[in-house]
Protein backbone atom coordinates (compact mmCIF):
# COMPACT_ATOMS: atom_id res chain seq x y z
CA UNK A 1 0.00 0.00 0.00
CA UNK A 2 2.82 2.42 0.86
CA UNK A 3 4.52 1.59 -2.44
CA UNK A 4 1.28 2.32 -4.32
CA UNK A 5 0.87 5.63 -2.50
CA UNK A 6 4.45 6.67 -3.24
CA UNK A 7 4.11 5.64 -6.88
CA UNK A 8 0.94 7.70 -7.17
CA UNK A 9 2.63 10.69 -5.56
CA UNK A 10 5.58 10.32 -7.90
CA UNK A 11 3.24 10.41 -10.89
CA UNK A 12 1.45 13.53 -9.66
CA UNK A 13 4.29 15.58 -8.21
CA UNK A 14 6.96 16.70 -10.65
CA UNK A 15 10.40 16.73 -9.05
CA UNK A 16 10.85 20.49 -9.57
CA UNK A 17 7.47 21.11 -7.95
CA UNK A 18 8.65 19.05 -5.00
CA UNK A 19 11.67 21.31 -4.64
CA UNK A 20 9.50 24.45 -4.75
CA UNK A 21 7.26 22.99 -2.07
CA UNK A 22 10.13 23.39 0.41
CA UNK A 23 9.83 27.18 0.88
CA UNK A 24 6.04 26.94 0.67
CA UNK A 25 5.82 24.38 3.46
CA UNK A 26 8.31 26.44 5.45
CA UNK A 27 5.95 29.43 5.16
CA UNK A 28 2.97 27.42 6.42
CA UNK A 29 5.05 26.06 9.29
CA UNK A 30 6.33 29.46 10.27
CA UNK A 31 2.89 31.04 9.98
CA UNK A 32 1.88 28.74 12.81
CA UNK A 33 4.84 30.01 14.82
CA UNK A 34 4.35 33.68 13.91
CA UNK A 35 0.65 33.61 14.77
CA UNK A 36 1.13 31.93 18.14
CA UNK A 37 4.58 32.82 19.48
CA UNK A 38 3.93 36.15 21.22
CA UNK A 39 0.82 34.98 23.06
CA UNK A 40 2.47 31.65 23.89
CA UNK A 41 5.52 33.39 25.40
CA UNK A 42 3.24 35.68 27.42
CA UNK A 43 1.33 32.69 28.80
CA UNK A 44 4.14 30.16 29.22
CA UNK A 45 7.46 32.00 28.92
CA UNK A 46 8.23 32.33 32.63
CA UNK A 47 7.43 28.68 33.32
CA UNK A 48 9.44 27.50 30.33
CA UNK A 49 12.45 29.67 31.20
CA UNK A 50 12.44 28.49 34.81
CA UNK A 51 12.52 24.85 33.67
CA UNK A 52 15.54 25.38 31.40
CA UNK A 53 19.07 24.59 32.57
CA UNK A 54 20.97 27.81 33.48
CA UNK A 55 23.13 27.83 30.33
CA UNK A 56 20.06 27.45 28.08
CA UNK A 57 18.14 30.10 30.04
CA UNK A 58 20.96 32.58 29.46
CA UNK A 59 21.41 31.56 25.81
CA UNK A 60 17.72 31.90 24.90
CA UNK A 61 16.68 34.71 27.27
CA UNK A 62 16.45 37.29 24.48
CA UNK A 63 14.26 34.96 22.41
CA UNK A 64 11.59 35.22 25.10
CA UNK A 65 11.50 39.02 24.66
CA UNK A 66 10.77 39.04 20.92
CA UNK A 67 7.53 40.39 19.64
CA UNK A 68 5.75 39.04 16.57
CA UNK A 69 7.30 41.61 14.22
CA UNK A 70 10.88 40.81 15.21
CA UNK A 71 10.25 37.08 15.11
CA UNK A 72 8.78 37.51 11.61
CA UNK A 73 11.97 39.32 10.56
CA UNK A 74 13.99 36.27 11.61
CA UNK A 75 11.60 34.08 9.63
CA UNK A 76 12.01 36.32 6.57
CA UNK A 77 15.80 35.95 6.72
CA UNK A 78 15.50 32.15 6.83
CA UNK A 79 12.91 32.22 4.03
CA UNK A 80 15.32 34.16 1.80
CA UNK A 81 17.99 31.52 2.43
CA UNK A 82 15.53 28.72 1.62
CA UNK A 83 14.43 30.36 -1.62
CA UNK A 84 18.09 30.82 -2.55
CA UNK A 85 19.00 27.17 -1.95
CA UNK A 86 15.87 26.11 -3.84
CA UNK A 87 16.82 28.32 -6.80
CA UNK A 88 20.29 26.75 -6.78
CA UNK A 89 18.74 23.28 -6.87
CA UNK A 90 16.05 24.03 -9.47
CA UNK A 91 17.99 26.14 -11.95
CA UNK A 92 21.57 24.97 -11.46
CA UNK A 93 21.16 21.39 -10.17
CA UNK A 94 23.36 22.37 -7.22
CA UNK A 95 21.76 20.32 -4.46
CA UNK A 96 24.24 20.45 -1.58
CA UNK A 97 22.84 23.62 0.10
CA UNK A 98 19.30 22.31 -0.48
CA UNK A 99 20.19 19.02 1.20
CA UNK A 100 21.76 20.85 4.17
CA UNK A 101 18.61 22.97 4.54
CA UNK A 102 16.41 19.88 4.21
CA UNK A 103 18.41 18.18 6.98
CA UNK A 104 17.80 21.16 9.25
CA UNK A 105 14.10 21.26 8.35
CA UNK A 106 13.79 17.54 9.12
CA UNK A 107 15.69 17.76 12.41
CA UNK A 108 13.67 20.84 13.38
CA UNK A 109 10.58 18.60 13.60
CA UNK A 110 12.15 16.77 16.50
CA UNK A 111 13.06 19.97 18.36
CA UNK A 112 9.37 20.94 18.29
CA UNK A 113 8.23 17.49 19.40
CA UNK A 114 10.89 17.35 22.14
CA UNK A 115 9.91 20.81 23.41
CA UNK A 116 6.23 19.84 23.57
CA UNK A 117 7.02 16.62 25.42
CA UNK A 118 9.59 18.24 27.73
CA UNK A 119 7.35 21.18 28.68
CA UNK A 120 4.16 19.09 28.48
CA UNK A 121 2.32 21.66 26.43
CA UNK A 122 1.69 22.85 22.92
CA UNK A 123 4.68 24.71 21.49
CA UNK A 124 4.38 27.00 18.45
CA UNK A 125 5.12 25.06 15.30
CA UNK A 126 4.61 21.53 16.60
CA UNK A 127 1.41 20.86 14.65
CA UNK A 128 2.73 21.81 11.23
CA UNK A 129 6.02 20.07 12.04
CA UNK A 130 4.21 16.77 12.40
CA UNK A 131 1.54 17.26 9.73
CA UNK A 132 3.56 19.05 7.01
CA UNK A 133 7.30 19.20 7.65
CA UNK A 134 7.88 15.56 8.60
CA UNK A 135 5.97 14.03 5.64
CA UNK A 136 7.47 16.54 3.20
CA UNK A 137 11.01 15.92 4.43
CA UNK A 138 10.69 12.15 4.28
CA UNK A 139 9.15 12.27 0.81
CA UNK A 140 11.81 14.72 -0.40
CA UNK A 141 14.57 12.39 0.83
CA UNK A 142 12.81 9.48 -0.86
CA UNK A 143 12.55 11.31 -4.19
CA UNK A 144 16.08 12.69 -4.09
CA UNK A 145 17.41 9.18 -3.56
CA UNK A 146 15.08 7.09 -5.74
CA UNK A 147 15.23 9.55 -8.66
CA UNK A 148 19.04 9.28 -8.38
CA UNK A 149 19.39 13.03 -7.95
CA UNK A 150 21.68 12.47 -4.97
CA UNK A 151 23.27 9.51 -3.26
CA UNK A 152 23.97 8.64 0.37
CA UNK A 153 27.35 10.39 0.13
CA UNK A 154 25.61 13.61 -0.88
CA UNK A 155 23.38 13.33 2.19
CA UNK A 156 26.52 13.01 4.31
CA UNK A 157 28.11 16.06 2.64
CA UNK A 158 24.87 17.98 3.26
CA UNK A 159 25.08 17.07 6.93
CA UNK A 160 28.71 18.21 7.07
CA UNK A 161 27.76 21.52 5.42
CA UNK A 162 24.95 21.94 7.94
CA UNK A 163 27.32 21.29 10.84
CA UNK A 164 29.72 23.94 9.48
CA UNK A 165 27.12 26.61 8.66
CA UNK A 166 24.62 26.17 11.50
CA UNK A 167 26.73 27.25 14.52
CA UNK A 168 27.70 30.68 13.12
CA UNK A 169 24.19 31.19 11.72
CA UNK A 170 22.63 30.37 15.10
CA UNK A 171 25.13 32.64 16.83
CA UNK A 172 24.18 35.52 14.50
CA UNK A 173 20.49 34.88 15.14
CA UNK A 174 20.91 34.87 18.91
CA UNK A 175 23.11 37.99 18.83
CA UNK A 176 20.49 39.79 16.77
CA UNK A 177 17.80 38.81 19.25
CA UNK A 178 19.98 39.92 22.15
CA UNK A 179 20.61 43.28 20.47
CA UNK A 180 16.85 43.70 20.01
CA UNK A 181 16.19 42.75 23.65
CA UNK A 182 18.81 45.26 24.85
CA UNK A 183 17.18 48.09 22.88
CA UNK A 184 13.82 47.18 24.43
CA UNK A 185 15.14 47.42 27.99
CA UNK A 186 16.68 50.84 27.29
CA UNK A 187 13.40 52.37 26.10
Amino acid sequence: MLIDTLTSLNEHIHFLSLLWLFPIIFVFHDFEEILTIERWVTQHGARVQSSLPPFARKLYQASFQLNTLHFAKDVLAVFIVLVTVTVLAVFYSFYLPFIAALHLFFLHVFTHVFQSVYFRLYTPGVLTSIVLVLPYSLYAYYRLLTDNIVGPGDLLWGLILLLVVLPPALLLLLRGRKRYANTQTKL
